[in-house]
């Protein structure tokens, strides 16, 4: 039984109930006690009903009613609540002053009656609400807002209004209103009545670009065609390019199958000459350009796991010229964000390349197989026809285990390619990697586990060699190497409030690694081109690990600090033999130092080093602060180095004003080009049922402005 039918025969449970006890009845139907309370109870034997007067209050499970008097008419099965109705079902709420249901029909009429839907904050209100079925109302001079108070921030008011609970809404001749002020006549809308999918117009996009789009708007229509599938239709008018169209459509056919598809097109026909690298363009005349995006993850009932992940665009310029507002940005899977939101990539003008993904991998307890099939667009290159492709691919892994029952472990990986390009090189690969382990522990602190490895690779090429040269060929690698580590570690009893003890520990790290190359003078450039390697590589890693103690007694653990220095030693190096005055051996590598460390709640500190031994100074710095309060105020500062390469600081701010208003900055300057890359300050305004979003972007090449306003219960982000 519905929620709002189960409303209504609350009315018809009463009355009922009155003819079998004054306390109990009718249990069936409503599959538990009713329980009423009044002032009076009487049977009027003349026209066969009975009445409850006076602070009339029944109670049920789930709910209950309050009203001044109810009657109930036995032969037409007509009830009758008068005076301060109020019915509570869970959360949903019916008031009015009054209620005439038919028990048989399960249709009534409320006078002056307010409907409150709790799911999406839903205050319907009308001189008469008419129940036409199950679920169903007719309003008439009603009005529907979602926001609270007997003076809403906006609401919609309506000559007729019709309503399907859980379902939608339409308003006839009706105006929309801001603090009980009509500002704008509508003479037909379609709402949303809970949060369940619904079609109608989302909200639009506005904003406008000084040089890249000038005034942009996207009007999005949302479509639910069925219960496992629905599709948005994206019309967005940009006014220096045309009109761009999308669609997206999104299925979810069972728990192991779901994806969506998205594509869009547009006639640009904005003029562009320019050069970018090794990519120039001169756009004079109207140019076709599209996307399109495809995404599956399902699992066969043989418990092979599909996933397809497919993305191409047009041309090399797509992210370059819709970097500031598309698709792709929006739909960003951040972690923790939204199910459907699977774009893997941030769709801007840094985007360098794009990999199309179509993989099928079975797994068992100790192995893996994985068949897939990859293509790579390189942005970055004046055209895609040197980009090495590699599919199909096939990939079987088997797990590192214990050997036979002997104390030696082993691991392997079994691979096939078949790589591919139109103006390079094609051919086939089969590798073939095993690998042994044999761990054991010297005394009680030293844990050591030697290893060694083969790789043997097998490839024939197949792109037009003359019958002279040699198509196919083999090549053997052998490695080997140690491990070695330790740890010793002391409690400290703080006896603090929240945290009660530390742990600190030291972990040495040793790895050495001898891995010798073959000599073969015809590899193909599809194969990875080995280098010699025989060295060292040592470290020290500290944690500091803090017990935390709630106020109910219970325990948990955070990492409150990590550092870890390490450093190469290159043995061939160091055994070169090296002639002349000027010249001496450098068998030490750069020193890496990691830092993670967050000393409180809101403070955190992120650092990665790099130290050029050889030539002396930093070959790379990145550092990330973040400190924030629980009011929701956070800053956050980084800071990317890489000499003669890159030199960049982040800065990001956002500001709780007050409980509503808060304010945002963004600044990302390139210091090795002395040019500032975005400049972004925006304002977010948030009422109960409302919010407002505006902000202004300064681009190395443009300025945006957006403005975003978002109505609870009628779509948008909230």
């Amino acid at each position: 039984m519905r929620r709002n039918e189960f409303i209504f025969s609350l009315i018809a449970a009463v009355i009922v109930s009155l003819t079998v006890s004054p306390l109990w009845g009718f249990q069936k139907e409503l599959d538990g006690p009713v329980q009423i309370e009044a002032d009076s109870i009487a049977y009027n034997g003349d026209e066969d009903s009975f009445g409850a007067a006076g602070n009339v209050i029944i109670t049920f499970t789930g709910g209950w009613l309050k009203a001044d008097s109810v009657l109930y008419r036995r032969p037409a099965n007509i009830a009758h609540a008068q005076g301060n109705v109020k019915i509570k079902s869970d959360d949903d709420i019916l008031e009015g002053q009054k209620v005439s249901f038919n028990i048989n029909s399960k249709t009534g009429v409320v006078g002056e009656g307010e409907l409150f839907i709790a799911e999406n904050n839903v205050h319907i209100r009308g001189e008469r609400i008419e129940k036409k079925s199950e679920a169903n109302y007719r309003l008439e001079k009603g009005y529907f807002t979602t926001c609270n108070g007997s003076c809403p921030d906006w609401s919609i008011s309506g000559r007729e209004v019709d309503v399907a609970v859980d379902g939608y809404g339409v308003i006839r001749d009706g105006r929309f209103l801001v603090r009980n002020v009509p500002v704008l006549y509508i003479p037909w809308l379609i709402f949303p009545a809970k949060t369940t999918r619904q079609t109608g117009l989302l909200f639009p996009h506005f904003s406008y670009s000084r040089d890249n789009n000038g005034l942009d708007i996207e009007v999005p229509f949302y479509w639910a065609f069925s219960e496992s599938a629905d599709a948005t239709f994206y019309q967005r008018y940009i006014e220096k390019r045309g009109f761009k169209e999308g669609v997206e459509l999104r299925y979810f056919l069972n728990p192991n199958a779901s994806g969506l598809f998205y594509a869009d097109f547009i006639r640009d026909n904005k003029q562009a000459v320019e050069t970018a690298g090794v990519q120039s363009r001169n756009w004079q005349d109207g140019k076709d350009r599209w996307s399109y995006y495809f995404n599956h993850e399902g699992t066969l009932s043989n418990g092979v796991k599909v996933r397809a992940d497919i993305k191409r665009v047009s041309d090399h310029w797509y992210f370059r010229d819709f970097s500031s507002y598309n698709y792709y940005s929006e739909n960003f899977a951040s972690p923790g964000g939204e199910g459907f939101k699977r774009i893997s990539f941030v769709g801007d003008q840094s985007l360098g390349y794009l990999d199309s993904t179509v993989q099928a991998t079975k797994d068992w307890s100790n192995y893996n197989l994985t068949v897939f099939a990859r293509y790579t667009d390189d942005l970055s290159a004046s055209d895609n026809s040197l980009t090495m492709q590699k599919y199909p691919e096939a990939v079987f892994t088997g797990f590192r285990r214990t050997l036979f029952n002997s104390p030696l472990q082993m691991e392997f990986s079994g691979r096939y390619d078949y790589f591919h390009s139109s103006e390079s090189q094609k051919g086939h690969l089969g590798e073939f990697s095993p690998k042994l382990f044999l761990p054991f522990k010297l005394g009680r602190y030293l844990n050591m586990t030697p290893w060694a490895g083969y790789r043997a690779d097998l490839w024939e090429r197949t792109d037009g060699l003359a019958d002279t040269e040699d198509k196919r060929d083999h090549r053997g690698l052998f490695s080997m190497g140690a491990t070695m580590s330790s740890e010793v570690s002391r409690v400290y009893h703080t006896g603090g409030e929240s945290v009660d003890k530390l742990r600190h520990a030291i972990r040495p790290e040793i790895e050495y690694t001898y891995a010798p190359v073959s000599e073969k003078n015809n590899i193909p450039i599809f194969l990875d081109q080995p280098v010699e390697f025989h060295g060292l590589r040592y470290g020290l890693v500290s944690y500091l690990t803090a017990r935390m103690k709630a106020k109910d007694g219970q325990a948990s653990y955070r990492e409150i600090m990590r550092l870890k220095v390490s450093q190469g030693f290159d043995i061939h190096e160091a055994r070169r033999d090296v002639s002349g005055p000027q010249a001496d051996n450098r068998p030490f590598g750069n020193v890496d130092v990691e830092l993670d460390t967050s000393p409180v709640r809101y403070v955190s500190l992120s650092s990665r080093n790099t130290w050029d031994v050889k030539s002396g100074g930093i070959l790379k710095n990145d550092y990330d602060v973040t400190v924030s309060d629980n009011r929701g105020d956070s800053i956050s500062a980084g800071y990317r180095y890489t000499r003669d390469t890159l030199e960049e600081v982040n800065l990001s701010v956002g500001a709780a004003l007050s409980s509503s208003l808060r304010a945002s900055c963004v600044l990302r300057k390139n210091r090795l080009d002395n040019r500032t890359v975005e400049s972004t300050i925006g304002m977010k305004y948030r009422r109960q049922c409302w919010l407002l979003e505006v902000s202004i972007s300064d681009l190395y090449n443009d300025r945006n402005v957006m403005v975003y306003l978002s109505l609870l219960g009628l779509g948008g982000r909230n």
